[in-house]
């Protein structure tokens, strides 16, 4: 071992020895049980049954095995919690409660009610103590998955040299999910990943209740999910039941000892429950999972726990306060962390600098002069000058990484030299297991929650690709960035028609103006090498999500001499080329058919109509500019034609009624490219013979 600072792995029990499981455990279980029948009792609406169930392992994980202090929900040394079935919000909420993170009972009582903290699904950013939005199945394992690797590849940054367990920055991600989230696909997907990267740091506890909302999960899961996930490489744990059918807790907190103890491998425990145990009559029902109980349940399985019927959100002094020891818990352990982690920055000050600038999200100096700047003339596919540009943010910017969908050559994701992120002893040549270079393989559907997980982490940021097209594979998860703001960016290639031969499963048509319907997410489509660095610019800038529409095709660099500042991308649209006159027609386009609106314009003024060129490379940034400059840029009083190779139908907010668009409102073929833009009419000529019939259509009235 090197300078490292040792700092001995932290025991998950409060004391040493086996678990104890008393009778105040017991009690506080049966509160916890009570508080979910009775908040859901009240909203009328929720999901009783698993937060029931899940009482006694939630409050295990949290109190005995969770590394975290609730008086600092934002401590780097936390472990992260995931809860992949987000409608059992309420077995997070309860959890928040009783840790002392801020949420009253009142919260609870407010339960899916408006402008409450304890909104239906869980909200990274709404409610502290979330560490991520869920609720679509799936979601959570995937995100937790690049939580995991993202730890991994922050202490490659931070501290390489220390064995794990030794390093201030060696956390666990936690997660329970259910039958649902291991049903979607994309938890496979991203399952398959977490074992060829051997993330030991990961622990999935799966709540094995056997019940969905259309009854026993056997009408449509059978397979043997256990061996499943022992083909992905995990380690495997087997959990049962009490005679009784509640949670075996002593089997449980073995088994999560062991995925402590696992330096190896993932750690997968399926686990054995009864849907809302103990009810008398609404146990190991479907009903139970989604629906409120009734009063008449409550108050019976009330009796059972040792409850008072007649009390509602009931939670004795002496529970509250056994519970919220954990509060010292934590705090002890994050007096202990802290002497290790203070002892890193005086042995690493250059990496405690880097650590200080990551944790600010500032950008590093002199990013912007780093940028390549392509000389006007020549030609370069934007794909082909986004990975130039990669390579010039990666030689600055080490949080910097990412991968494509085993696309790397098509996407031009490659950092070079940046090794392949992979755990040690696989064999790879460039392998590291901090390397810069994510193997997504194709996956899709994980790669976009993977990215989450990435930003949610908080110190790095994360990049990664596929075609275009397939960005429909991964829209839940683009959502869900969107939604809580992530700083993830999605190199999407191959953005039209104008990629010629591979055909119309390939050529995107409607995915622009779909993805553009995200509220929160960026869609910017460079015209050149120029406006791609300025995007990638803006982009690192706002550290929000966005969508990088790059294309496969050459496009002529245009000079910048004679046009508008590639510096105006960051405005989302500016006058690329000015009219000779007062403009009677103004050209708006993106892209490739940038090239278009120009060779346009030509014919135009050639023709006597003065015509104005605005490259819009990002509507969504334009759209907040203030009136004044998007008046300067789109003044009223000129006929306006937009151009694009994709559907039309959103160009219309931006045209009005004395304009018209050029664009693709059907499928494409296999053809070159070029002809298929001349075919699908995306032509200067017809560009130039819009703005006449728009012109000539005024006059006439």
């Amino acid at each position: 071992m090197t300078d490292s600072v040792l700092m001995p792995q932290p025991r998950p029990l409060i004391g040493e020895g086996p678990l104890t499981w008393d009778d105040m455990d017991r009690r506080t279980v049966a509160t916890i049980r009570g508080l979910a029948m009775d908040a859901v009792q009240r909203a009328g609406n929720g999901h009783p049954g698993t937060a029931m169930s899940l009482a006694p392992a939630a409050y295990l994980l949290f109190q005995r095995f969770l590394r975290h202090d609730p008086a600092d929900p934002s401590w780097l040394g936390r472990d992260r919690f995931v809860l992949s079935c987000g409608h059992t919000s309420l077995t997070l909420y309860i959890q928040l409660f009783l840790s002392g993170y801020g949420l009253e009972l009142s919260d609870l009582e407010a339960f899916r009610s408006a402008d409450s903290l304890t909104p239906g699904h869980p909200e990274y950013g709404h409610t502290v103590g979330v560490e991520t939005t869920t609720g679509p199945l799936g979601q959570g394992i995937a995100t937790a998955v690049g939580m995991a690797m993202a730890s991994r590849y922050q202490r490659g940054l931070l501290d390489p040299d220390a064995p794990w367990g030794f390093s201030p920055f060696d956390h666990r991600v936690w997660v329970i999910a259910s039958d649902g989230d291991l049903e979607e696909g994309l938890s496979g997907e991203a399952s398959s990943l977490a074992g060829t990267q051997k993330l030991a740091n990961l622990t999935v506890i799966w709540d094995d209740n056997h019940i969905s909302i259309e009854g026993d999960t056997q009408v449509a899961f059978t397979e043997d999910v256990v061996t499943r996930y022992e083909s992905y490489g995990w380690d495997v744990h087997y959990v049962g039941m009490t005679p009784d059918g509640d949670i075996d807790i002593l089997a449980l907190a073995q088994a999560l000892d062991a995925a402590v103890d696992q330096q190896q491998r993932p750690t997968f425990i399926a686990m054995r429950s009864t849907m809302a145990w103990p009810a008398p009559n609404a146990r190991n029902s479907a009903k139970a999972h989604g629906a409120a109980l009734g009063a008449e349940e409550v108050s019976a399985t009330k009796a059972l726990l040792g409850l008072n019927p007649d009390e509602h959100f009931q939670v004795s002094t002496d529970v509250l306060a056994h519970a919220r020891e954990v509060a010292a818990r934590g705090k002890a352990l994050h007096a202990e962390w802290d002497v290790a982690y203070e002892a890193w920055r005086q042995s690493h000050p250059q990496r405690a600098a880097l650590l200080d600038r990551l944790r600010a999200r500032e950008l590093p100096e002199g990013i912007e002069a780093a940028l390549p700047v392509f000389e006007a003339g020549t030609s370069i596919a934007t794909r082909a000058a986004s990975g130039k540009v990669i390579n010039a943010i990666a030689a600055i910017m080490p949080e910097f990484w990412g991968g494509s969908a085993d696309l790397a050559e098509s996407n031009n994701t490659t950092i070079e030299g940046g090794m392949s992120f992979l755990p040690a002893g696989t064999g790879a040549r460039d392998a590291s297991p901090y390397g810069r270079i994510i193997h997504f393989g194709i996956r899709e559907h994980a790669i976009g929650a993977i990215l989450n997980g990435i930003a949610l982490e908080g110190l790095t940021r994360p990049f990664g690709g596929t075609f275009l097209v397939f960005s429909d594979y991964m829209r839940g998860s683009v959502r869900l960035a969107a939604l809580m703001q992530t700083s993830v960016v999605y190199v999407w290639t191959h953005d039209s028609v104008g990629l010629g031969e591979d055909g119309p499963t390939h050529q995107p048509i409607e995915h622009l103006w779909s993805l553009r319907g995200i509220p929160g997410l960026a869609i910017a489509r460079p015209c050149d090498g120029n406006e791609t660095a300025q995007v990638w610019l803006e982009t690192l800038r706002r550290a929000t999500p966005t969508g990088l529409i790059l294309s496969r095709q050459g496009l002529p660099e245009i000079d910048r001499s004679t046009h508008g500042a590639a510096s105006g991308t960051a405005r989302g649209a500016y006058v690329l080329a000015e009219a000779s006159a007062p403009a009677e027609a103004i050209l708006i386009a993106t892209g490739s058919e940038v090239q278009i609106a120009l060779a346009a314009q030509e014919i135009l003024e050639a023709e006597g109509t003065p015509t104005r060129v605005v490259s819009a490379p990002c509507l969504e940034w334009f759209d907040e500019q203030d009136d004044a400059y998007r008046s300067s840029v789109l003044p009223p009083g000129s006929v306006r034609v937009a151009v694009e190779a994709g559907a039309t139908y959103g160009w219309w907010r931006y045209v009005g009624g004395r304009g018209a668009v050029v664009g693709i409102d059907h499928f494409g073929a296999s053809a070159n490219g070029a002809l298929l833009l001349k075919k699908f009419g995306i032509t200067a000529e017809a560009v130039a013979a819009s703005v006449r019939n728009l012109l000539a259509s005024e006059g006439a009235s």
